[in-house]
């Protein structure tokens, strides 16, 4: 499994609708590209979110999954106008679930 974690600063002059429709679109995503298993996506609502406001989670089933997702043509286009509107931290990682 791979995970994909991404966090966003909104510029200064981002609306509430933009920041709504970003949410939205991202949450798209899972049903337009298949390599997406899973994906949450939502509002920060921590007191600790250092400006961040907007977070999200998504799986893949190996990093090779990851890397085509990042190139898929619904993603690029998708860049193409969130990019300028926010200030990113991503973490992706490889990722196993051992049960106890």
């Amino acid at each position: 499994m791979y995970i994909h974690m991404f966090a966003f600063r909104f510029k200064p002059k981002v609306s509430e609708e933009q920041k709504n429709h970003c949410v939205d679109e991202i949450r798209k995503l899972q049903h337009e590209i298949s390599a997406v298993l899973e994906s949450w996506v939502g509002r920060n609502e921590s007191p600790r979110a250092q400006g961040y406001e907007l977070g999200g989670v998504m799986k893949f089933s190996d990093k090779a999954s990851f890397e085509g997702y990042t190139q898929h043509p619904v993603h690029q286009k998708l860049l193409t106008w969130l990019v300028p509107l926010i200030e990113p931290i991503e973490v992706d990682f490889p990722s196993t679930y051992a049960r106890q």
